[in-house]
């Protein structure tokens, strides 16, 4: 099981990028069932945030419905996660709060790893960040 963080999402649905045709690929791996993934909660509420503040509402609310579409377990964000974020934080003065509730709830689920172009998630312990590409890579030689 890997969690999926939100940027992966927004750079399939943005524009021209060179993450953008691996996390397509990824995502369409993920609907196909061909990857066990999940949420948490904050990734569909940071989703919703960020295509609010950039005025693309109608957009984010379209991202929004794909992953909840494509991803139906959603992981709630608990006491005992927030709990969690807060040792991390305690760890790691770099982290930012949003990460380390991800961070958080990736190993209170139990999840393998985060799929995430998201370099700062490289610095907490017991996180392993894979990016969608190497994931359709590890896929093809397996």
């Amino acid at each position: 099981m890997i969690l999926v963080d939100a940027n992966v999402f927004m750079y399939a649905a943005g524009g021209d990028h060179r993450y953008r045709d691996p996390s397509l690929e990824f995502l369409r791996r993920v609907a196909c069932d061909e990857v066990e993934v999940l949420l948490d909660a904050e990734v569909l509420q940071e989703i919703l945030h960020r295509y609010r503040a950039i005025g693309r509402w109608t957009e984010g609310c379209h991202v929004y419905d794909l992953a909840r579409r494509i991803v139906p377990t959603v992981a709630p964000i608990t006491a005992e996660i927030v709990d969690r974020a807060r040792e991390i934080l305690e760890t790691h003065e770099e982290a930012s709060a949003r990460d380390a509730l991800h961070a958080a709830a990736c190993l209170v689920s139990g999840a393998q790893a985060i799929c995430s172009y998201d370099r700062d998630f490289d610095g907490i312990n017991g996180i392993r960040r894979v990016e969608p590409d190497q994931l359709i890579q590890d896929e093809g030689n397996g």
